[in-house]
């Protein structure tokens, strides 16, 4: 050991700096400075020596007492590594780079879990007036010099950033009248800002706009939906997409969601696919395309909706411009997934009428079926996604007139199986005349007799079926047209009492109805059912106006355009809907619509499957005139706002 106070034998070299995991720092050059300063232990024995002797004086003469105290001496300032000495204008580039060395290993050090700081925080210089290692220091003595670590969480807490007051320190630090020269910290610390009040409640849900997806979910999209799925069953399962999103409430981080929860779709396992054969019957209907876990996916609460319309046209070439409040009336909230239009005395342009239709539903509907008997046209219209679940389509035909090449009256009838459940839909027009009530009732059993369906369709329930009656072999029968049945009563009592009718209330006037009173007697029409009417006489009318014939003839208005329906279990068929469209003026009749809700059930995969068919042509033909008038529509907005002139007189 020198007399300086340094051990010749052992400068304490730092020639290798690592972490605790290994890996080195890149100091490999060692430092020239000692860690102790020799000048300063030097200092700190003088200071020592006065009080040693003080207290030998004490020791010899105890009757002196005890000395007067003495003010406790300040620490000695504590070493600093030379390494690290201050850098100012005449410091060599050689000690400020062995000052950075050294703090970057000293930060490696007591942090080693911190990996993560960049290689530009590790050369900043440090110019605060004071810098204390981790750890202990050995001195000459062989014992620990102890200096307060400065820990890495103050770096940690701006991510090893330092600002620029950080790092120089004040400009002019205050004077330290003890003459004390303590550890300065490396960086100021800022107290934690604490709110002044208490923070705002968050909303039920935070998610994001964009993350935000409303609706019908299925069961297969994971449990933790599952109860909100169950919860939205209540909903239509008509709604549109915008109505969803606009009448949903958004769900929590629905990313992790497997699908969309707008989407029909659902996601197929590879299971599926392989073991899945549609050509075998399943007599459970478990596991089968129209079986019950296919039919509660499309229809949680079992229930479609089926939208009747009937119209006598009166042969009329001209059709109305818009079919819009005939088939899509604005006091409907949803639309329904099948459309059923019979016509009597139809246009002589079928195919027009068609592309009229499927020109006013849209892309959303398809046309599985169109049947014709002379002038009654019967189409049938399903939701596009819908008619992968439809058996084939079967139709017959009667007629009531004596001679069969007039088909003029008479019925059309289309029948097939949706899921589990069996439809029949005829339209008819029977014999026309006040007082011909029989011949009416005559019409209605032969038609029931002679209609040859099913053809081809198992019978859902052959037990209930008779023979004799068309109606007994279905699930779900709608029977609508001109059954021509009249008020019994002449044109002024009823006239009178259409004056005295208070708002839609037609109990006066249907205590005259014959079809009322032949359908309580039980001579036609057994076991079917009418929906209350709350409409006026849709017969006979002048053609443009709302007035009734006023004609040499001066026909009684009357009720002779329904529709009545049969179920097979009590309460399948519930009444949505049944009412008169007032504003189609062009025959003589106005049209009669209703909308129902039918209870399905699941089938089974023994029945011939229409594999998707429709008309494809028509609904093309359909969607292009669409596009057309929308486009001539929005030509006439814009010619119409150029031609606008602003005169200034």
């Amino acid at each position: 050991m020198t007399e300086n106070g340094e051990d010749a034998g052992n400068p304490y070299p730092l020639s290798s700096v690592t972490r605790s995991g290994g890996g080195s720092l890149g100091v490999n050059r060692p430092l020239k400075a000692p860690l102790v300063d020799p000048k300063t232990c030097k200092d700190l024995k003088d200071a020592l020596r006065p009080l040693q002797v003080r207290e030998l004086e004490v020791s010899q003469h105890p009757e002196r007492g005890p000395p007067p105290p003495h003010p406790k001496p300040h620490p000695p300032p504590r070493p600093r590594p030379a390494g690290l000495a201050k850098v100012g204008k005449d410091g060599t580039a050689e000690e400020a780079v062995r000052g950075r060395r050294l703090r970057n290993s000293q930060e490696s050090l007591t942090d080693p879990a911190d990996t993560t700081g960049s290689s530009t925080d590790s050369l900043k210089e440090d110019q605060t007036t004071g810098f204390a290692l981790s750890g202990a220091v050995k001195s000459r003595n062989g014992k620990g010099l102890t200096m307060p670590p400065i820990g890495p969480r103050e770096l940690r807490a701006r991510g090893h950033s330092l600002s620029e007051y950080e790092m120089t320190g004040p400009r002019n630090p205050p004077h330290d009248p003890t003459g004390e020269r303590g550890v300065r910290s490396a960086k100021v610390r800022l107290s934690p800002v604490q709110p002044t009040g208490p923070l705002p409640a968050l909303e039920k849900s935070f998610a994001s706009t964009t993350l935000r997806t409303a609706n019908r979910i299925d069961r297969d999209c994971g449990a933790d939906l599952g109860a909100q799925a169950r919860g939205e069953r209540s909903l239509h399962r008509n709604l549109s997409d915008s109505r969803l999103m606009e009448s949903m409430s958004s769900d929590s981080t629905s990313v992790s969601s497997l699908r969309s929860n707008l989407s029909v779709l659902n996601p197929i396992r590879p299971q599926d696919v392989r073991n899945r054969s549609f050509l075998e019957g399943s007599v459970l209907g478990n596991g089968a395309l129209l079986g019950a876990e296919e039919l509660d996916r499309y229809f949680p609460d079992r229930r479609v909706g089926v939208y009747i319309a009937t119209w006598n046209m009166q042969g009329e070439k001209g059709l109305p411009k818009n079919l819009d409040d005939l088939l899509l009336p604005t006091d409907s909230d949803f639309a329904q997934d099948f459309y059923i239009v019979g016509v009597q005395e139809g246009c002589p342009d079928r195919r027009e009428w068609e592309t009229r239709l499927q020109e006013t539903l849209g892309p959303y509907y398809v046309m599985l079926y169109a049947a014709a008997h002379g002038v009654l046209y019967l189409t049938v219209f399903i939701r596009r996604d819908l008619i992968w679940f439809c058996s084939e389509v079967e139709h017959a035909t009667v007629t009531t007139r004596i001679i069969s090449q007039i088909k003029t009256k008479g019925a059309v009838g289309v029948a097939f199986t949706f899921f589990g459940t069996s439809f029949l839909f005829i339209t008819s027009h029977f014999t026309s005349g006040d007082a011909k009530v029989y011949e009416r009732i005559l019409d209605y059993n032969k038609i029931i007799e002679a209609l040859a369906l099913p053809k081809s369709l198992p019978d859902t329930n052959p037990y209930r079926s008779t023979a004799s009656d068309v109606t007994t072999r279905f699930d779900q029968v709608f029977w609508f047209g001109d059954f021509n049945f009249r008020l019994s009563k002449d044109r002024p009592g009823v006239e009178a009492i259409l004056r005295q009718t208070v708002g839609t209330d037609m109990d006066l006037l249907l205590q005259h109805d014959q079809l009322a009173k032949e359908m309580k007697d039980g001579s036609i029409f057994k076991g079917f059912q009418e929906a209350s009417i709350h409409f006026r006489p849709t017969y006979k009318f002048d053609i443009g106006c709302d007035v009734y014939d006023t004609t040499s003839k001066q026909r009684t208005p009357s009720f002779t355009d329904r529709i009545v329906f049969r179920n097979r279990q009590v309460d399948d068929i519930k009444v949505v809907k049944y009412g008169s469209c007032s504003s189609i003026k062009t025959s003589d009749h106005r049209p009669v619509m209703g909308a129902f809700q039918v209870k399905l059930r699941p089938g089974r995969d023994n029945i011939p499957l229409g594999a998707g068919q429709f008309d494809r042509s028509l609904y093309l033909e359909g969607i292009r005139r669409r596009m057309s008038r929308e486009l001539q529509r929005k030509e006439a907005m814009k010619n119409q706002g150029s031609s606008t002139v602003c005169s200034v007189s």
